[in-house]
């Protein structure tokens, strides 16, 4: 943590981050259990140990602290006080199928407002760590969004939904007309991880729908803290449970919102 602003939360969420990421390696080594929670909507044994694992974690440092978890969750808002947001895999699809990119996410609101996020890529063993007002690291080395503004040299990162194809026709449209603007679009299959590769400078841009608050809200103050800028399709700042995000450097940033605007109809551009 050289070099990274000092802070017991982030701390413990590191070590709950660090003790899953641990739960998920040891079922790469047999053949994990898969449920459908949907068509495509897939949940293995391993998801719900690493859940249990980072909430008995945080729970041993904060036992008065509430918790929001994929696997686990009842609500869609924030209360006062403290409550974790925690995505145990994120990329579950990936990790079913042995593709290699998936993460944990843990991040931690205080009256509604982040206060710190972690997020590990199990298999290169990437940590993105952010705490409010602090900046944005990778394994300990200060990270800044790309400072590429040209929309046509500028790499995107998406995804696609796997359980809400309301949007799609319009969603394709969009992935249509940017295709031939920019550099290039990648779908790793992770939102935290394309997130982090924002904030990292790796991507320019990233936009997504059908997304839950625990697939952004980790890497969202980790893409901020690297001087990222985030918001919902209408540029406005519901994008926590409003499951429609676009984030990136300043100007990429505007011209995705500039594309999205013209390609989705307004009553598409929030939930």
């Amino acid at each position: 943590m050289k070099g990274m602003i000092k802070s017991n939360d982030l701390e413990a969420a590191l070590d709950a981050a660090r003790k899953g990421s641990e739960v998920i390696k040891s079922y790469e080594k047999h053949k994990v259990n898969i449920e459908y929670k949907g068509k495509h909507d897939l949940v293995t044994d391993a998801d719900v140990a690493t859940e249990n694992k980072v909430i008995e974690t945080l729970k041993n440092y904060f036992p008065g602290d509430e918790f929001l978890a994929e696997e686990s969750a009842d609500r869609e808002d924030l209360p006062d006080g403290r409550i974790w947001i925690i995505d145990p895999i994120d990329g579950t699809t990936n990790f079913a199928y042995d593709f290699p990119v998936y993460c944990v996410s843990i991040a931690l609101y205080e009256n509604k407002k982040p206060k710190a996020g972690v997020v590990i890529e199990v298999n290169r063993g990437e940590e993105f760590t952010a705490v409010d007002g602090g900046g944005a690291y990778l394994n300990g080395k200060k990270i800044m969004v790309s400072e590429l503004q040209d929309p046509g040299k500028a790499l995107l990162g998406t995804g696609f939904p796997y359980n809400d194809y309301s949007l799609i026709d319009e969603y394709f449209a969009l992935f249509r007309s940017l295709t031939g603007i920019v550099q290039g679009i990648r779908r790793p299959g992770a939102a935290t991880y394309d997130l982090c590769c924002v904030a990292a400078g790796r991507f320019q841009g990233f936009y997504e729908y059908s997304l839950k608050a625990w697939d952004v809200a980790a890497a969202a103050l980790i893409t901020r803290e690297a001087g990222g800028v985030i918001s919902d399709w209408k540029g406005e700042d519901n994008w926590l449970f409003g499951q429609r995000i676009v984030a990136g450097n300043k100007g990429v940033h505007r011209f995705l919102l500039d594309e999205i605007q013209k390609n989705i109809s307004a009553s598409n551009l929030e939930r």
